[in-house]
């Protein structure tokens, strides 16, 4: 079985600290600190690796933390190729506050790859897909990066008919959208601002990703948080609602999702398994502290307690 190739082309060093009650504009004192290899891509091939999928890690990395990156992912046993970039990879600092079991996030905006390197990242993108079962591009793009750089490498997917899942957001998202790819992870904000309007009821929000099945995508999956998430096909879709939990952190629980999208395109899943699938992915990781994520075992004893309803389209 050939592997999934995910990209990560502005990944992150996670440094997560936990504080007793964290105060603002105070000195707080750190009692725990962890280091993890992070972005939306590493992320997913971090969950998909935990799920005994083949994948493989694409993208760029700078500097010392980019070393950081590369042994983080040695560690783990999952194979990368990451281009060597000019600058520093960045820092995403993640406080936990034990007393009200939130996180905030603190992320630097990361180096800068040369038009060079976007074009030899290009080709060996190219050269890739032959070795890829599916290709889940994810995050934000580098800083002077092309807007349109997910979409050329959707582009070449399609050509070579290898599917895409693009979890992206702003213009990244919109230009991917225009290269047709096979599915999409928008949550309701990124949705939002791509159609520039507020959905306040389910309807709303299958008719906007109908817009987007219309123009050749085939599955939008919109998640909501604890409010759940919605599936959408061209024919059907399916309102996932969680088993309820104590959200811990909501870092990696999106990229969990699309792991496990992935997860169910390889295995041939059902429409209705990968709605359970996605929705028990994402509330596991939600109910683990920092950058932890979920594994099979866990998923799998959650699918049961996932609620499936299933929604009208209007053809």
């Amino acid at each position: 079985m050939n592997a999934i190739h995910t990209v990560t082309l502005n990944p992150a060093v996670d440094k997560t600290v936990t504080v007793e009650n964290f105060s603002f504009g105070e000195l707080n004192r750190i009692k725990t600190t962890r280091t993890d290899a992070g972005g939306k891509g590493i992320n997913v091939a971090k969950v998909l690796h935990r799920f005994s999928v083949p994948v493989k890690a694409l993208g760029f990395q700078a500097g010392h933390e980019g070393k950081v990156i590369l042994e983080k992912l040695r560690e783990q046993g999952i194979p990368s190729y990451l281009i060597e970039a000019e600058g520093e990879t960045r820092t995403n600092l993640k406080v936990v506050d034990e007393r009200t079991k939130q996180t905030t996030e603190l992320n630097e905006a990361g180096f800068s790859p040369s038009e060079a390197l976007l074009g030899e990242f290009v080709e060996r993108f190219e050269l890739s897909l032959s070795e890829a079962s599916l290709v889940v591009l994810g995050g934000s793009l580098p800083p002077g990066t092309p807007v349109d750089y997910y979409k050329r490498l959707i582009e070449l997917a399609n050509r070579q008919g290898v599917r895409t899942i693009l979890d992206a957001d702003g213009e990244a998202l919109a230009l991917g959208i225009e290269a047709v790819p096979f599915a999409l992870k928008p949550n309701i904000h990124e949705l939002e601002a791509l159609f520039d309007s507020t959905f306040t009821t389910d309807e709303q929000i299958i008719y906007a990703a109908q817009q987007l099945i219309r123009k050749g995508i085939s599955y939008v999956i919109v998640s909501m948080g604890g409010e759940g998430s919605i599936l959408v096909s061209e024919r059907e879709a399916i309102r996932a609602k969680p088993f309820p939990i104590t959200p811990l952190s909501t870092v990696g629980a999106g990229d969990s999702m699309v792991a496990a999208m992935a997860y169910c395109f390889v295995h041939g899943k059902s429409f209705e398994d990968m709605a359970r699938w996605t929705s028990a992915a994402g509330t596991v990781t939600a109910s683990k502290s920092g950058t932890e994520v979920c594994t099979l075992d866990e998923v799998q004893d959650k699918l049961g307690l996932v609620d499936i309803f299933r929604l009208t389209i209007e053809v």
